[in-house]
């Protein structure tokens, strides 16, 4: 399906063919351009080597070349439509998917798009002032690229608003506009997207935890039975897939300087040589990887399981699962803390559903620390990084309240806050890596702290010019 740049929002959906829906979202727009003005990117630019998509066909949907960022063409687009496509779950299973909203899930669709909606633009004002210290400008066009294909999936979560939820829909389209990360008075609806994001080694993390969640929630939603909400998710997922590169490669090149240092000088403590020393970097991985837990949820959910049941938002690959994709009779286990310990419990697998796809991103994310600890085993090292335990540092679900060690040990209070330092990131911590956060925008030079990329963009060198000032 081609994208036509002819019109003022770009679009694969016939947007002129709704005058009324057309101009609704016109009135949007200067909105967002606001927003994107006030609270997008800090560090001027005069134009950034960028992926646009063109189609979302199989034949290829990206096109590359500079553009200035304020002029990039957001827009509104869907993956292709299968007119023979099933409800693959639940209830209505094998019942032709929706093309309108049913009056009786109105609020529960609408509901899990503003959810999703809202973490889109937080992560741009998240990351609106770390083009103030890119490493290399190939990093900065990455970090823009980002940016602006974030945006782009506000928009797609603001045309479903506006084309199938009338009143309510546009006013919530409104409000993913109002809130804002970090903010006491109007924060953005999750946790994860009100902390911030100061340096870049809080960046390659971000979109290597945190965006990993996004690609699970985005797969969640692929599969409902609502089919404008399953075809724009689908799409979204192949620019997510840019976003955890740049995080799993960004934590490669730290990983990999810092175990040259290491090697070099003959020491762990690398930080005297304008390193981020393996501590360090294990500690940014525990904070991360446990914040993005939280994004699951707590381990059981009615809602969920009726979300499920509905066929409003389905599992991880749900059509590839070998069970009757009803779950009514099926049971999981989650792991809770019973009696000061951490114990095993039987539950329904309808209302564990949490549980079942953060299992599947614990599983996922296993493959970046694979890799990392292959750069460390490379370079002769024998220190290895790690995921703490799913208890470690949670603030929702069974484990909230307890005070779980990385190696998944129950402290008290006491105990706990003596040994945090040694797994949290410390202020001398952050400090420290903040003081290395130097820009560095001359094409083919790259800060001293992590290691260059193995390839540039789309073929270009390394010292092409990404990003002209």
């Amino acid at each position: 399906m081609s994208i036509d740049y002819t019109e003022r929002i770009p679009n694969n959906v016939d947007l002129s063919g709704d005058r009324r829906l057309q101009r609704a979202l016109e009135s949007w727009q200067p909105r967002f351009l606001r927003w994107w003005g006030e609270m997008g990117p800090t560090l001027p630019t005069q134009d950034v080597y960028l992926r646009t998509a063109i189609d979302v066909g199989r034949e290829g949907w990206a096109h590359f070349g500079h553009v200035a960022l304020p002029e990039y063409r957001w827009g509104i687009f869907l993956a292709e439509r299968d007119p023979d496509r099933r409800i693959a779950f639940g209830q209505n299973m094998g019942r032709p998917v929706w093309q309108q909203v049913p009056g009786e899930y109105r609020a529960e669709l609408q509901r899990l798009i503003v959810v999703q909606g809202d973490t889109e633009p937080a992560s741009v004002e998240q990351q609106r002032r770390l083009g103030l210290s890119a490493p290399s400008l190939y990093d900065l066009r990455n970090l823009f690229q980002v940016n602006v294909e974030e945006g782009r999936h506000l928009w797609a979560m603001v045309y479903l608003l506006h084309a199938y939820f009338g009143r309510t829909g546009r006013d919530e389209a409104d409000a993913l506009l109002l809130r804002n990360s970090g903010s006491e008075d109007s924060p953005r609806i999750l946790g994860a997207f009100n902390e911030e994001t100061p340096d870049w080694l809080s960046f390659y993390m971000f979109t290597y935890f945190t965006d990993r969640d996004g690609k699970y929630q985005l797969g969640t939603l692929k599969e409902s039975a609502f089919d404008p909400l399953s075809r724009t998710c689908e799409f979204m997922l192949k620019e997510e897939a840019h976003h955890m590169f740049v995080g799993t490669t960004g934590v490669d090149r730290v990983v990999e300087r810092t175990a040259q240092l290491m090697r070099e000088h003959n020491t762990d403590d690398i930080g005297r040589f304008g390193g981020i020393p393996l501590d360090v970097i294990q500690k940014y991985v525990n904070f991360h990887y446990s914040v993005s837990l939280d994004l699951f949820g707590g381990e059981t959910s009615t809602n969920v399981a009726n979300y499920f049941t509905a066929g409003l938002k389905g599992r991880w690959q749900e059509e590839r699962r070998g069970d009757d994709h009803l779950l009514t009779e099926a049971v999981a286990t989650v792991q809770h803390v019973e009696n000061g310990r951490i114990a095993n419990l039987r539950l329904p697998a309808l209302t564990a559903l949490n549980a079942d796809l953060r299992g599947e991103y614990i599983a996922d994310c296993g493959t970046g620390i694979t890799r990392w600890n292959r750069i460390l085993t490379g370079h002769g090292i024998d220190a290895a990084l790690h995921l703490p335990h799913i208890g470690f540092n949670r603030q929702v679900g069974a484990f909230a309240g307890h005070h779980v060690t990385p190696d998944g040990r129950i402290l008290d209070r006491v105990a706990w806050e003596a040994g945090r330092d040694r797994w949290l990131p410390t202020p001398d911590d952050k400090t420290h890596v903040l003081s290395l956060m130097r820009p560095v925008y001359e094409p083919g030079k790259i800060a001293a702290w992590v290691a260059p990329p193995r390839n540039g963009i789309n073929n270009r060198p390394l010292d092409y010019e990404y990003v002209h000032f």
